[in-house]
C-alpha cells in the first residue's frame, strides 16, 4: 500500500478537516497475479471509538481505492489502511465467467459452497445471514440445480453485501497509523462580513468634524449584518492608534486635526495590543458587543496585527523588538510602492522568547473577552516556527480558536502557514477573474491542497479593489459574490461592497477616500430604499448556502466544460450517505465571468457525478430567479451580465 490520503506534503504536519467535512480516504493498493483484493480504513475517534470502512476501487488504472467519510467529533483522529486478499470477490469474478461459459463449473460451485460454509461458521455473523449462506452452499452442491440457477447465487447482491460487510480475508497487510485533526465547523465554514466599528454610528458635527462611532453604536448594525446571513463579523484592530507619523486621508503624510489614522498603526500612550481605543468605548463595552453579536448568531473575529506605531509602549519598553537602521532610526513597514511610516514591523530575531510570551499574553487576553477567531495580518512576514508554536499552544489551552491568515504571498509560504496550523487562508481569488484562471484556481483548492489549506474567498478588502471591480460595474459585483459564496465554504465581503463602492485612488487598487485612514459615512437605509444595494442578492446567496449542504464542502467541487471562453461551469455534489439530511444535494454553477457582455453557449456536464446517466433528463431549479428547466448532460445557456450573470442550479429531480 502507498500514497495514502488525507496527507500533507512532507509528512511533518497532520492533515486537517472540519466537523462534518466529507473527507476522501484514498490509498493505492495492489497485489501480484489476478486474485482480487479488498481495502479497509480503520478509524479511531478522539474518544476511542473504532470503526471499519470498506473502500471501493476507482477503476482508474492506477490501483486507487477510496471511500468518503464525514467525521463529526472534534479532536485528533487516527486511521490506518488494511489491504487483504478478498477470497469471495476472487471467486465471484471467476465463477461468473466460468459457470456462464461452462468451464470448470462444478469446481467453481464447490469452491463457492466451501466459502459460504466457512462464512456461515462465523458466530459473529447475524443468524439470518448464516442461514442464508448455509442454504446457498447447499444449493451450489445440489446436482439437481442447474448452472443457470447457480449463477443467480453467484450474482445475488444480498450475498455480495454479506461479504462486503464482513469479508473472508487472508494475507492481510496493515499500513502505518496516520493522524487527522478535526476542528469545529467554523474553522472551515462561514460567511464573513468586515466593518470598521468607528464608522458605524459615526456622525458629522456642525463643525464639520466627524465624531467616531463606538461599540454601542456599531452594535446597532449587527441586526442588518445578521439579516444578510453573515455569521462572522471581522473587526480591524480596535486598539489605540499612534499619533507619531499618523497618516491622513488616502495614505498622505499630512493628517488634519481629527483624522483618525490607520487602525493598523497600533499603540500610543493610551495603550497597546491589549487595550481598546478610548473613542470606541471600554473593554466592558467590547464584551457587550461580542455578546450582542453572539445573540444575533454572529461570531466576532478580531484582527491580530503584530506591529506597532512609533509611540506604542513596546517601542520604549522593548526597543530590541524592532530593527534599528545605521542612522539610528527604526525601520518602518514597506510593501513597495506602498510605504507605512506609521508602522514599525516586529523583529523576531533579537528576543524571540520575550515576543512569544507577550503575543501569547495578548491572545489569551482577547480570548478571555470572548474572541474565538483571529484574522492575522501579514503572517508571512513573521517566522513560520513562531506561528506553529503559537497556534499549537492556544489550541492546547483553548480548543476551537480559529486563525485566518491574511497571506497574500507566494504559494510556498502561503501553504506553509496553512500546514503549520492556520485554519483558514486568504488566497489569490481576488486576482483570478477569467474562466481559465478560475478553473485552474478552483481545481487546485479542491484537489491539490484541501487536506491542509482552507480558503476564505474574500471578494474585496480595504486594501484590494481590483480592476475587475473598478471597471466591471454592478455585474462584476454580482459575479464575484456568487463565485465566492459557492466556490468555497468560507467567503467574505468588506462593508461597502453592497453599495458598489468601486472608485479607486488613481493608480492603485485601493478605494479612494480609503476607510483605513478616515471615517466612512454610509447611507445603508437610503440605498435600500432606492434599490441601489446588493444586500438582497447577498442575502439570497447566504440563504442558498444554508439550505444546500453541498456548498458547505470544498473537496466536492468539479469543473465542467463550456464552449465559450467566458462561461465558467462547476458543480458540487453531496451524496446521501454523507449528507446531514440523508438526502443527496447537487448544485451546478454557470457563470458569465465577462461583466460587459451577454453570452450564449452550450455547456457539457458529467452528470454521472450525481448519479444520472449521460443523455438522461433531470429537473433543475434556478435558485436566484426560481425558474425550473429540464436539463441533460448538454445544455444551452444564455447569461446576460446586466441581468443575472450567474445561474445557481439545484438538481431537483428526474422528470
Amino acid at each position: 500500500m502507498a500514497l495514502a490520503v488525507p496527507s500533507v506534503p512532507g509528512g511533518l504536519f497532520p492533515p486537517r478537516a472540519y466537523a462534518g467535512e466529507v473527507v476522501p480516504f484514498r490509498v493505492t493498493a495492489f497485489r501480484e497475479g489476478h486474485d482480487l483484493i479488498g481495502v479497509h480504513v480503520r478509524l479511531f475517534s478522539p474518544s476511542g471509538d473504532e470503526s471499519l470502512h470498506r473502500l471501493r476501487p476507482l477503476h482508474d488504472g492506477f490501483d486507487r481505492w477510496e471511500t468518503l467519510i464525514a467525521p463529526t467529533e472534534e479532536g485528533v483522529w487516527s486511521f490506518r489502511y488494511e489491504a487483504f486478499a478478498d477470497e469471495f470477490a476472487t471467486w465471484e469474478h471467476a465463477a461468473d465467467l466460468k459457470i456462464a461459459a461452462d468451464v470448470d463449473a462444478a469446481l467453481m460451485r464447490e469452491i463457492g459452497a466451501s466459502l459460504f460454509g466457512r462464512a456461515a461458521a462465523d458466530a459473529e455473523r447475524p443468524r439470518p445471514e448464516r442461514q442464508t449462506l448455509e442454504r446457498a452452499a447447499a444449493a451450489l452442491r445440489d446436482a439437481s440445480i442447474s448452472d443457470d440457477t447457480a449463477l443467480t447465487i453467484v450474482r445475488d447482491p444480498a450475498i455480495a453485501a454479506f461479504f462486503a460487510d464482513r469479508p473472508i480475508a487472508s494475507l492481510t497487510t496493515i499500513g502505518p497509523r496516520h493522524e487527522l485533526v478535526v476542528e469545529r465547523e467554523r474553522a472551515g465554514v462561514g460567511a464573513w462580513y468586515e466593518f470598521f466599528p468607528r464608522s458605524e454610528g459615526a456622525k458629522r458635527l456642525k463643525s464639520g468634524e466627524i465624531k467616531s462611532g463606538t461599540f454601542r453604536s456599531a452594535a446597532k448594525r449587527l441586526p442588518a449584518v445578521a439579516a444578510m446571513g453573515f455569521d462572522v463579523l471581522y473587526l480591524p484592530p480596535i486598539h489605540p492608534i499612534g499619533r507619531l507619523n499618523r497618516k491622513g486621508p488616502n495614505n498622505t503624510l499630512d493628517p488634519r486635526e481629527g483624522d483618525p489614522g490607520s487602525p493598523w498603526a497600533i499603540g500610543s500612550d493610551e495603550g497597546g495590543h491589549d487595550t481598546v481605543h478610548p473613542e470606541l468605548g471600554t473593554l466592558a463595552d467590547f464584551r457587550a458587543f461580542v455578546r450582542a453579536a453572539r445573540e444575533a448568531g454572529i461570531e466576532v473575529a478580531l484582527d491580530l496585527a503584530l506591529q506597532a506605531a512609533p509611540d506604542h509602549p513596546w517601542v520604549t519598553a522593548h526597543p530590541e523588538w524592532f530593527t534599528t537602521l545605521p542612522d539610528g532610526s527604526i525601520a518602518y513597514a514597506e510593501n513597495p510602492p506602498k510605504k507605512y511610516q506609521d508602522i514599525y514591523p516586529i523583529n523576531f530575531d533579537n528576543d524571540p522568547e520575550g515576543i512569544r510570551a507577550e503575543v501569547l499574553r495578548v491572545v489569551r487576553h482577547w480570548i478571555a473577552q470572548g474572541v474565538r477567531i483571529f484574522r492575522v495580518d501579514n503572517p508571512h512576514t513573521k517566522p513560520l516556527q513562531f506561528w506553529e508554536w503559537l497556534i499549537a499552544t492556544v489550541e492546547a489551552e483553548s480548543p476551537g480558536v480559529v486563525f485566518l491568515a491574511e497571506a497574500f504571498t507566494r504559494p510556498a509560504p502561503l501553504q506553509g502557514l496553512a500546514m503549520a496550523g492556520f485554519q483558514q487562508s486568504y488566497t489569490y481569488f481576488t486576482w483570478r477573474n477569467t474562466k481559465a484562471e478560475l478553473e485552474e484556481f478552483l481545481r487546485a483548492l479542491a484537489e491539490d491542497t484541501a487536506d491542509f489549506l482552507r480558503p476564505n474567498l474574500f471578494v474585496n478588502t480595504p486594501d484590494i479593489l481590483t480592476e475587475y471591480l473598478q471597471f466591471g460595474g454592478r455585474p462584476a459585483y454580482k459575479i464575484r459574490a456568487a463565485l465566492a459564496a459557492t466556490g468555497a465554504p468560507s467567503y467574505g465581503v468588506y462593508a461597502g461592497y453592497e453599495l458598489y463602492e468601486n472608485v479607486a485612488r488613481p493608480g492603485s487598487e485601493e478605494n479612494i477616500d480609503n476607510e483605513k485612514y478616515e471615517y466612512k459615512l454610509r447611507d445603508w437605509a437610503g440605498a435600500e430604499e432606492r434599490g441601489d444595494s446588493l444586500a438582497p442578492y447577498l442575502t439570497r446567496l447566504n440563504e442558498i448556502r444554508r439550505q444546500h449542504p453541498a456548498l458547505g464542502q470544498l473537496r466536492n467541487l468539479r469543473v465542467h466544460w463550456s464552449d465559450d471562453d467566458a462561461i465558467l461551469v462547476f458543480s458540487k455534489h453531496l451524496d446521501a450517505s454523507v449528507s446531514p439530511s440523508g438526502q443527496p444535494d447537487t448544485i451546478i454553477v454557470v457563470a458569465n465571468v465577462d461583466p460587459h457582455s451577454v453570452r450564449q453557449t452550450m455547456i457539457h456536464l458529467d452528470t454521472t457525478l450525481w448519479g444520472i446517466a449521460p443523455g438522461e433528463p433531470y429537473e433543475v431549479e434556478e435558485l436566484i430567479t426560481g425558474a425550473v428547466w429540464t436539463w441533460a448532460d448538454h445544455n444551452f445557456v444564455r447569461l446576460d451580465a446586466f441581468n443575472e450573470p450567474v445561474h445557481i442550479l439545484y438538481v431537483r429531480k428526474t422528470p
